[in-house]
């Protein structure tokens, strides 16, 4: 199916890596034209690469602290046209209400939370021009609350809300805003994720992989997998769907 994506401007945030890097190939391979974002310039420059490599119009890459307002403004200031930003940068830590300290709880969010908020607020005037799209990449602990995980299941519950408000409003200027929410993604976050879990339940940090035979299909999600939603997503073949969040989790909560 084409996607009708060819010749659109996209920047992806968290591009470096994970699902962001595979998001950013997906939309490359799709005929978009990229800028990467991510605090790793070497890493950003190996997916521009990848991206020159397979055939993909010359990426753009801006390495920024997106936890730093000023370094969004500066981000912001460099991207300049838009049709497609999709935000996915962001790493909340795992633990309960004693274990998250505040300076971690603060900068966790500082990046997830208000990068997202914050970018799109800057880019909200290039979106509105272009009749541009948000995807916002959050996390399915946002409706499955975890007390291990309460940090990261209180900010992404937090930008569930955000899309879904934001959806509303930005239909008025022609911007569809919308959300997905990935159940365990095979990841090297994720890894670390289950890692701690290990350590915390079973007293050994190697038994992490125990944890995925009893997942949906006896497996995590493929990045791709999330990447080809968010591509589809961002498509004219989606233009009907706004406000709404989609959550990829092999199966029913």
């Amino acid at each position: 199916m084409d996607l009708e994506l060819s010749g659109k401007r996209a920047a992806v945030t968290g591009a470096s890596k994970g699902i962001g890097r595979a998001i950013a190939l997906a939309l490359a391979r799709e005929g978009c034209e990229l800028v990467l974002l991510a605090r790793d310039a070497a890493a950003l420059a190996r997916v521009a690469e990848e991206i020159a490599g397979a055939g993909g119009r010359p990426a753009q890459t801006i390495p920024a602290d997106l936890s730093r307002h000023e370094e969004l403004e500066r981000a912001a200031g460099g991207i300049g046209a838009l049709d497609i930003l999709v935000n996915n940068a962001g790493a909340i830590p795992a633990g309960n209400l004693l274990e998250v300290g505040n300076d971690a709880w603060r900068a966790a969010w500082n990046l997830k939370v208000f990068g997202t908020i914050g970018l799109s607020r800057l880019l909200y005037p290039a979106l509105k021009a272009s009749g541009g799209v948000i995807v916002n990449i959050i996390g399915a602990a946002g409706e499955r609350m975890n007390p291990d995980y309460i940090a990261g299941s209180t900010g992404n519950a937090a930008l569930m809300a955000f899309t879904r408000s934001l959806g509303i409003g930005a239909a008025r200027d022609g911007i569809r805003v919308m959300g997905i929410n990935p159940g365990p993604v095979s990841t090297e976050r994720n890894e670390t994720l289950l890692r701690a879990r290990a350590t915390k339940e079973l007293g050994d940090a190697g038994r992490w992989r125990e944890f995925q035979a009893t997942m949906p299909f006896g497996r995590a999600a493929t990045v791709e997998e999330i990447a080809s939603a968010a591509a589809f997503l961002a498509s004219p073949r989606s233009a009907y769907t706004s406000g709404t969040i989609l959550t990829i989790n092999g199966a029913p909560p």
